[in-house]
């Protein structure tokens, strides 16, 4: 567990999803008192218990958990989690509070994109919340905690059901997936090579694009990414998130124009071999082969999400 902002009482925690520095959890503190936003899985619960340890505090201190959004890499442990913190409540998008109540929709597509032995390797037993423990703000409305409130922006492009949160004493945003995803790995020297990442199966560019505006515009001092934690926004840096969004969109044409239907496993390389390029040319101190293994962690399942994506609107 790290506070890596001094004094800003925000805490990562390091999920352990699939592999280490790969999915973020993180503690917001007002004094006693915590808000938990995100959840990884449920074999992250260990991973929080030993960050209350250490700030020697307990299940019962945790006031709200947040979701970002329901994909279960964010939100896999919040029916674990929600078992434990008998005060807590769980706050979530509106389109996504129905599926926390009854996740067997949500277990049933992630399987059908993982499979079922690498669901449960992934994520376990994803356990419903009773409905009574769950809120759902709506967009721009404020929750009153503590001494800090909390703000939630409804923020799609990435998924339907995503919201991205304003801290105000901070003056920072939680940004699940929406301003894209920054592994530790992939920053040298103060600068970090972002990408959207746009797995399925509700991507779409002109809201992603919409979104990210719309977050910007809160001139947010410094952005909680859950892929990976803390990442001080630039002007660049955000124009070359929509720049690769557009071109997502670009390779996504050429792949279906001339791969047909099955373009998927073409796009998957094209998507790959394009970001490897361009983190090559934006931080060239990197080794190439840890450029190549973070960037092709995600490539698959941008394309499926693009494939999707694609194929809807075509038939739209």
């Amino acid at each position: 567990m790290q506070e890596l902002i001094p004094d800003s009482d925000i805490f990562t925690i390091d999920a352990l999803y699939y592999q280490p520095e790969l999915a973020s959890i993180h503690i917001v503190k007002s004094g006693d008192r915590i808000s938990l936003i995100d959840t990884g899985t449920q074999y992250s619960v260990p991973q929080v218990k030993s960050a209350l340890d250490k700030l020697e505090l307990e299940w019962s201190h945790i006031d709200y958990i947040i979701l970002t959004h329901i994909h279960l890499d964010h939100a896999g442990g919040a029916g674990a989690l929600m078992e434990l913190c008998g005060n807590a409540v769980l706050v979530v998008h509106p389109k996504g509070a129905k599926h926390m109540a009854d996740p067997s929709k949500l277990v049933a597509g992630a399987s059908a994109v993982y499979g079922e032995k690498e669901f449960k390797k992934l994520y376990g037993d994803i356990q419903p919340i009773d409905s009574d423990r769950i809120i759902s703000p709506a967009d721009g409305e404020t929750i009153e905690w503590a001494d800090r409130p909390l703000t939630f922006y409804d923020s799609p492009g990435h998924a339907n059901h995503h919201h991205c949160i304003l801290d105000h004493r901070t003056e920072s945003v939680f940004t699940g997936d929406t301003v894209g995803i920054c592994y530790r790995a992939l920053r040298y020297d103060g600068r970090a090579f972002v990408m959207p990442t746009t797995t399925p199966v509700q991507f779409d560019p002109d809201a992603l694009h919409a979104s990210i505006d719309k977050i910007m515009s809160l001139n947010p001092k410094v952005l909680y990414l859950t892929h990976y934690s803390a990442l001080y926004p630039s002007t660049s840096m955000i124009a070359g998130l929509h720049e690769q969004i557009d071109d997502f969109v670009m390779l996504t044409q050429n792949a279906a124009e001339s791969h047909g239907d099955s373009f998927e496993s073409t796009l998957s390389k094209m998507i790959e071999e394009y970001l490897v390029r361009r983190c090559q040319n934006e931080l060239p101190e990197l080794d190439i082969n840890i450029i190549k293994n973070w960037v092709g962690l995600d490539a698959n399942l941008n394309a499926q999400g693009l494939a999707f994506w694609w194929q809807h609107r075509r038939q739209a």
